[in-house]
């Protein structure tokens, strides 16, 4: 199937196809902000070879929230053959692209299992864990003080800070935090469609193997169940009718794969916009109510998710486009999130930017993020407590950005922090 998909895309990209160059073309990968304009100058939706394409907000925002689409299954839109094909190898385990995951499922089945998992996942829960993160945040932080020399942020913070937060909600003890931390790595391109065979099995070797950890914990806290959100998921029914165990592993799944890649990816694209803009900085510095409205322009400009996509249900017309019922059009968010006509000068950074808050990051409609709040509260908490702590902080060298498509955020990112002393930090 990637293969497949990797063969095509490239033959429509060397002749030009807009959608296709997102997929295949490496200056696009490297820098897709001109890309994004070419679709945004050629129609607010561009007929392709492989899709329709879009990064119009109007038409992104407005297709998330219709009934004429729905979210694409994985392996669903292949031609016959290669369809069997795919049906027959791929492996067991479970996807965030296939059902039970909330991603690929749809009323009245969607209905009531996220009404079941918004039951745990309430404001009062993620209020809570505010305070974890908090807490979680100064002891990472009271672990780097006495660092001289340069440091990987993304390994020791970003990543570290989101995968604590996310072992409590999955109630996972710390001596296991590493397993998922590695899990998380190898499944992070699941997303992404044609990948190379060595991606690809990388990719499986995450996926079976979460898989068959998550079986193990989630068996473990049937039988000693704790106060964290899985063990009262597993408990949490809605007229008599609980979440099955694919449904319970599905829903594990994604709040490792929402609340940790997003997140890690995030955290990392704040810290190197906040050295790249000190001016920024300053602001938040001098006025720290702003930086609950950084983190939406952070997560405007830098979104942790890049593109989403539907399927057309019936004929519809979308942004001046006929589509026929099962076609393909690609959301991109990190598009939309640039939309001039939204947001003035939108390649500019700005923590003050009035409606920094209109940014599609978090997906929309049915499927809005679960855990927003709590990526906001993590992106918020992380960074404010970092710089804080460390407010001269400095690039050490090029960071590396991820080698995805879907998700988008820094692999490494060295740096020097320049430190408060132990107890000015504290007495804050």
């Amino acid at each position: 199937m990637h293969g497949f998909l990797r063969f095509i895309a490239g033959r429509a990209a060397a002749a030009g196809d807009l959608q296709a160059r997102l997929i295949a073309d490496p200056a696009a990968r490297a820098d897709p902000t001109g890309l994004y304009q070419e679709i945004r100058d050629a129609a607010p939706v561009v007929r392709s070879r492989l899709a329709s394409v879009t990064v119009d907000h109007e038409v992104v925002h407005a297709t998330l929230r219709s009934d004429d689409f729905r979210t694409i299954v994985l392996g669903s839109r292949l031609p016959g053959p290669l369809k069997w094909i795919e049906q027959r190898t791929r492996s067991g385990a479970l996807h965030p692209l296939r059902p039970p995951s909330l991603l690929a499922t749809e009323p009245p089945e969607h209905t009531g299992y996220r009404k079941l998992v918004s039951s745990v996942f309430t404001a009062r829960a993620v209020a809570a864990l505010r305070d974890n993160v908090q807490e979680t945040a100064d002891r990472l932080l009271d672990g780097l003080m006495d660092q001289s020399g340069p440091i990987d942020i993304v390994e020791r913070y970003c990543a570290q800070l989101p995968v604590a937060v996310i072992s409590d909600i999955l109630g996972v003890p710390e001596s296991e935090r590493g397993r998922v931390l590695e899990f998380g790595e190898l499944a992070a391109p699941s997303l992404d469609m044609g990948l190379t065979w060595s991606q690809f099995t990388r990719v499986e070797t995450g996926l079976l193997g979460f898989d068959q950890w998550l079986s193990d914990h989630l068996a473990a806290l049937r039988r000693n169940p704790g106060d964290d959100l899985m063990s009262q998921l597993i408990r949490a029914t809605e007229d008599g009718v609980s979440l099955t165990d694919d449904e319970l592993r599905a829903t594990a799944g994604l709040v490792l794969a929402a609340g940790f890649e997003t997140t890690v990816n995030i955290l990392g694209s704040g810290i190197d916009l906040l050295i790249k803009h000190p001016e920024q900085l300053a602001l938040l510095q001098e006025d720290p109510s702003l930086w609950a409205n950084a983190a939406d322009e952070m997560l405007r400009l830098q979104a942790p998710v890049q593109i989403t996509a539907r399927v057309a249900r019936r004929d519809v017309e979308v942004g001046g486009e006929q589509l026929t019922r099962g076609d393909l059009v690609v959301l991109v968010l990190a598009g939309a999130n640039r939309d001039p006509k939204v947001f003035t000068d939108p390649e500019r950074f700005d923590v003050t930017r009035e409606n920094a808050n209109k940014h599609l990051s978090f997906s929309g409609g049915r499927h809005f993020c679960l855990g927003s709040a709590l990526a906001r509260a993590e992106t918020e908490v992380g960074l404010k407590s970092l710089f804080d702590r460390f407010p001269q902080i400095a690039a050490a060298g090029q960071g590396t950005k991820r080698d995805t498509r879907v998700l988008n955020g820094f692999a490494h990112l060295p740096v020097l922090l320049a430190q408060r002393s132990r107890e000015s930090a504290h007495s804050q």
